[in-house]
């Protein structure tokens, strides 16, 4: 399920046909199907019953405030990873004590901030970050809830450039630096352990490599309470894949399943801040044929509106979308083509060798599930501009965020005053 159908031989979203969309707004367009979004969140919520886990939304998949808002109406708290990504979840509706901040790199800037809003935790990536929060929390007079984020050494099953768990990835406390972290807690003073954090990575199917990994946290929970302390949040992380052509996608009831059995003894709250898993199949990129171009020994290559300026996937993890008509014409041939965009760069490519629907110039396709690490990494590469951003949910179409043209890209510019076209200037002298 995705949210999306064909309806007398037109992509549909909740009724709405996409090509109407597309001639509303333009393309390239991200349409993002409400009612799935919704249904992603519950389900994981019901695969684990009551009690039911603590859900932090991963902004960093699709910050866009719309879809933020929708996951905060329905109860989704909020992971972030910098101040922009905080004041967006405040202003969409999340409130501070839903919040937990993550990344490796927190500033003294965006640290203050937090405390002065009221987050739930910092998940702390190193022990020289436990000194600057301690040292921002002793400056404001409070005390700052903090939870180690902990590397658990497992390299998931996953593309190299999204595995975060392993021993030399960047990410988290080592775990026989455990006691020594503990530690710095105690001694540092304006600190309260609230919890431990893991994060092994994202698209990852195995359920094996996450419960290697939670095995691995549940020793160290156990070793916290032996040292004295009474951390009561175990945030798991998230990571849950999903299907993009054939993978498996994750079995939510067996996750559960293993993560009930695995944290039994620990009398911890549980939580999760999955990002993909709840919006990626959610999304289409609505896009254009701007020609069909032969090759040679019979290469074809459909050339698309869309580049890698508006989906890096494929150019930076060699994803794969599959790319559907938005108008089927079931009587016709179906052609193989390449799938690339109009950016000068020879990674701009979506599809190679791929088997398609029958497709002619200025015909509309999508490129599917697409709601994760789409939109919000979109560039500003070949001053093509970014594309318009589309919610459909119970029928009402919202349009979130306006295409962005080169005028708009350029309007917070400044040409050097000696150097306005037309402006005097200097002869070129002889040599």
């Amino acid at each position: 399920m995705s949210g999306f159908g064909y309806r007398d031989d037109a992509l549909t979203v909740d009724g709405v046909r996409l090509d109407t969309l597309a001639e509303a707004y333009g393309t390239p367009l991200y349409v993002y199907a409400g009612a799935e979004i919704r249904r992603r969140y519950l389900s994981l919520l019901a695969a684990f019953s009551e009690p039911a886990p603590e859900v932090f939304y991963a902004l960093k998949a699709n910050p866009t405030l719309g879809v933020v808002a929708l996951l905060a109406r329905e109860g989704a708290g909020a992971d972030v990873v910098s101040v922009g990504e905080l004041e967006r979840a405040l202003v969409a509706g999340v409130p501070p004590e839903r919040i937990v901040f993550a990344g490796v790199g927190k500033s003294r800037y965006e640290i203050d901030r937090a405390l002065e809003v009221g987050i739930l935790q910092f998940n702390v990536e190193a022990i020289e970050e436990l000194r600057v929060i301690a040292a921002a929390a002793a400056a404001a007079g409070v005390e700052a809830p903090v939870a180690l984020r902990l590397n658990p050494d497992v390299a998931a099953s996953t593309h190299d450039k999204i595995t975060t768990g392993r021993r030399d990835d960047k990410f988290g406390i080592a775990g026989d630096r455990l006691d020594e972290a503990l530690d710095a807690v105690t001694a540092l003073g304006a600190l309260r352990l609230v919890g431990l954090h893991c994060h092994i990575g994202s698209q990852v199917t195995a359920l094996d490599d996450f419960e290697r990994a939670y095995l691995r946290m549940a020793e160290f929970w156990r070793h916290c309470r032996e040292r004295g302390f009474r951390p009561r949040r175990l945030n798991l992380g998230g990571g849950m894949g999903v299907r993009y052509v054939d993978e498996a996608e994750l079995d939510l009831d067996a996750f559960a399943s293993m993560v009930r059995r695995v944290t039994a003894d620990l009398d911890a709250m549980l939580g999760f801040e999955p990002g993909r898993f709840l919006v990626a199949a959610a999304g289409r990129l609505v896009s254009r044929v701007i020609r069909i171009k032969s090759g040679s020994h019979g290469r074809c290559f459909v050339v698309l509106d869309a580049g890698m300026n508006t989906l890096l996937r494929p150019a930076l993890y060699d994803a794969v979308h599959r790319l559907v008509p938005v108008v089927r014409q079931r009587d016709a041939a179906s052609i193989v083509a390449d799938v690339v965009g109009p950016i000068c760069e020879s990674s701009d490519v979506f599809l190679r060798n791929a088997t398609l629907p029958p497709l002619v110039d200025n015909d509309l396709v999508a490129l599917t599930d697409v709601g994760a690490y789409g939109a919000t990494m979109a560039a500003d590469y070949n001053s093509r501009g970014r594309p318009g951003e589309v919610l459909v949910d119970t029928g009402v179409v919202t349009l979130l965020k306006p295409p962005v043209g080169w005028i708009e890209l350029a309007a917070n510019e400044t040409i050097p005053e000696h150097l306005v076209p037309g402006a005097d200037r200097e002869q070129p002298r002889d040599r």
